[in-house]
């Protein structure tokens, strides 16, 4: 069985193709990234597997099983999305409390009060943030609220968007030491986006470079450490990134 896997998949917005026939497979308890620049098609892949993105061909399945074109509500269970923002991916008018119960409610699941003080203690969020709204919450922790709105149906796939960008530095490798932790602890399979390699390094087993909504490139993740790609453009932005961590650790001297 594996975790997901897409074959000859093209996806397209209002006919406008910006994935083109992108092929991978997510084993078991592996994490997995697409890297790549701005609009090379990375988001949109998680959004077609989520059912977010609905004009595509070829095959996408989840555990094994097919995926549809949209969104199906036994997907859920098994398979959740964390959002790059926070702030966007929570309403700004319902609490934590509603928040979380709203999954439970939904899948009419019990013990709801129960269910949501595990969720809270999982992603390291004092209780008494349960009944507090988004605004009274910093970014790092708007985003703990995510993933345990994510982990709350106790999914076995974790689709994770750019979930660290919009956070602060520091706040940053918290999240990436509760994603690696949440990980071993659940045997979560982790298909994530981002264009940060030093993040790819630290939480992944393999990544595709993604170049124009082309898988151009699958490597292991350990490739990081001597920089031996093979496409260009991965080479590419291997460069980049040593560039841009000299660069930012140029400005923390």
């Amino acid at each position: 069985m594996t975790a997901i896997s897409l074959r000859n998949v093209t996806i397209a917005y209002d006919r406008k193709a910006v994935v083109h026939d992108a092929s991978f497979d997510v084993a078991l308890g592996e994490s997995f990234a697409l890297v790549g620049e701005s609009g090379s098609g990375k988001s949109t892949i998680l959004r077609a597997i989520c059912g977010l993105a609905t004009e595509w061909q070829g095959e996408i399945s989840v555990l094994d099983a097919p995926r549809g074109h949209g969104p199906d509500r036994a997907l859920a269970p098994v398979c959740q999305m964390v959002f790059q923002d926070p702030y966007a991916s929570l309403h700004p008018r319902k609490t934590v409390d509603a928040v979380l119960g709203e999954a439970l409610a939904i899948h009419r699941l019990g013990d709801q009060d129960k269910r949501i003080n595990a969720a809270l203690d999982e992603v390291g969020l004092d209780r008494r943030y349960r009944f507090r709204f988004p605004h009274q919450m910093s970014g790092g922790q708007r985003q703990r609220v995510a993933i345990a709105r994510a982990l709350i149906l106790r999914p076995r796939v974790m689709l994770l968007d750019e979930p660290t960008s919009a956070l602060d530095v520091s706040v940053q490798a918290e999240i990436l030491n509760l994603l690696v932790r949440l990980r071993a602890d659940h045997g979560l399979s982790y298909l994530m986006v981002t264009h940060n390699l030093p993040v790819v390094g630290f939480l992944c087993d393999r990544m595709a470079v993604m170049q124009h909504g082309r898988i151009v490139e699958i490597a292991p993740a350990n490739v990081l450490k001597t920089g031996a790609f093979t496409h260009e453009y991965s080479r590419q932005l291997y460069a980049a990134s040593l560039g841009e961590t000299q660069n930012n650790g140029d400005r923390n001297d």
